[in-house]
C-alpha cells in the first residue's frame, strides 16, 4: 500500500510556458513564436499534450517546406492536437457544408454574445476527426472550477449549432448528437450533483460511482426515489428547454451575423476569431447608418 499520495495537476500557465522552453531544445523557431502566448492558450494542456503540440508542429513545418517553426504552423498543430486532423480532402456537398457553415456560425455567436463565454479563435467547416466541423473558443485564464452561470452559458452555447439549422433551414440534422450530448449532461450534472437546482437544493442524488455497465441494476439501489427521479428528469427538461430558446432569441437578434458569418466560411472553409468578431462591427456600423438614415428621413417630413 501506499503511505503517502502525491497529487500531479495539470500545469498552470508559467509551467506550461516552462515546459514548452524544454520541449523547444533543438528545434528551430521563428522570430514570431512567442511562448508566453502559446502556454496562455493551452489552458488545461498536460505535459505530455504540450510537447505533442510541438512535435505536430515540426511535422506540419516540414511538410510545408519552411525551416523554422513560426506561429502559423503552431495553430494547426494545436486545432490537431485538440480536435484532430483536418481532411481536407474530403468531398462533401455544397448542401452539406452550407448546414454546417449555420451549424458553426450558430455556436461562434453565441461564445461571442454570451459573457461568460470564451471567445471565438477559430472556426471551420473543414471536416475534422468525426466532425464536420468545428468552433475552437479560446480560454482566457486557467479555471479550477465553473461557476453556476458560467455553465448555463456553457449549455445555451452548446445548442447554438441546433438553433442556427431550425432557425435557417427550417430543419434539424445529426450533426447537433453531441452537442445534446453535452448539455444534458452538463444540466444532469448541476442538478444532481453539484446542488445547482433551486427545487433540489445543495444535495447529491447518485454517487460517484454510479457509471452505467451491464447488469450494474442488479442488486444496486439509489439513494432517491422513483417520483424524486422523475422530478430531476423534469428538471434537467426544462433547463434544457429554456438554453434552446435562449439560443434561437440570441441567434434570431443576430441573424445579420449568422448569415454573414455562414457566407463567409463558405467562400473561406476557415475564419479566425478576430475574422468573425470583424462582422459584428461590420453590423454594428450599418445598423448605425440605417438609424441615421431614418433619423434623415424624419426631419425632412417634419
Amino acid at each position: 500500500r501506499f503511505d503517502r499520495q502525491v497529487y500531479v495537476g495539470r500545469p498552470d500557465v508559467k509551467g506550461r510556458e516552462a515546459i514548452l522552453r524544454v520541449h523547444s531544445a533543438g528545434k528551430p523557431f521563428a522570430d514570431d513564436v512567442d511562448f508566453s502566448v502559446v502556454a496562455k492558450t493551452t489552458a488545461g494542456f498536460t505535459g505530455a499534450d504540450l510537447e505533442n503540440l510541438l512535435n505536430e508542429a515540426a511535422l506540419l513545418t516540414a511538410r510545408a517546406g519552411k525551416k523554422k517553426i513560426d506561429m502559423e504552423e503552431i495553430q494547426r498543430a494545436f486545432v490537431k492536437v485538440g480536435i484532430g486532423t483536418e481532411k481536407k480532402s474530403r468531398i462533401i456537398s455544397e448542401k452539406e457544408k452550407l448546414i454546417t457553415a449555420y451549424h458553426e456560425s450558430g455556436h461562434a455567436i453565441l461564445f461571442e454574445v454570451l459573457e461568460k463565454c470564451d471567445p471565438v479563435h477559430s472556426v471551420s467547416i473543414i471536416p475534422t476527426g468525426m466532425a464536420g466541423g468545428y468552433t475552437m473558443p479560446l480560454p482566457g485564464e486557467d479555471k479550477m472550477y465553473m461557476t453556476k452561470g458560467e455553465m448555463e452559458h456553457e449549455i445555451i452555447s452548446f445548442l447554438g449549432g441546433r438553433a442556427a439549422e431550425e432557425i435557417v433551414l427550417k430543419d434539424v440534422t445529426t450533426g447537433a448528437s453531441n452537442d445534446i450530448e453535452r448539455a444534458t449532461a452538463m444540466a444532469r450534472n448541476m442538478v444532481m450533483k453539484y446542488g445547482m437546482s433551486s427545487t433540489f437544493g445543495p444535495v447529491q442524488y447518485g454517487d460517484e460511482g454510479d457509471e452505467v455497465f451491464i447488469g450494474r441494476d442488479i442488486g444496486h439501489s439509489r439513494n432517491y426515489s422513483e417520483n424524486t427521479a422523475d422530478a430531476i428528469d423534469a428538471e434537467v427538461k426544462e433547463l434544457i428547454n429554456f438554453s434552446y430558446s435562449e439560443a434561437k432569441r440570441l441567434l434570431n437578434e443576430n441573424i445579420d451575423v449568422l448569415h454573414a458569418s455562414a457566407k463567409l466560411l463558405m467562400d473561406k472553409e476557415k475564419i479566425t476569431g478576430d475574422e468573425f468578431r470583424a462582422l459584428f462591427k461590420r453590423n454594428a456600423v450599418k445598423d448605425t447608418e440605417n438609424a441615421d438614415e431614418s433619423d434623415s428621413e424624419e426631419n425632412t417630413e417634419l
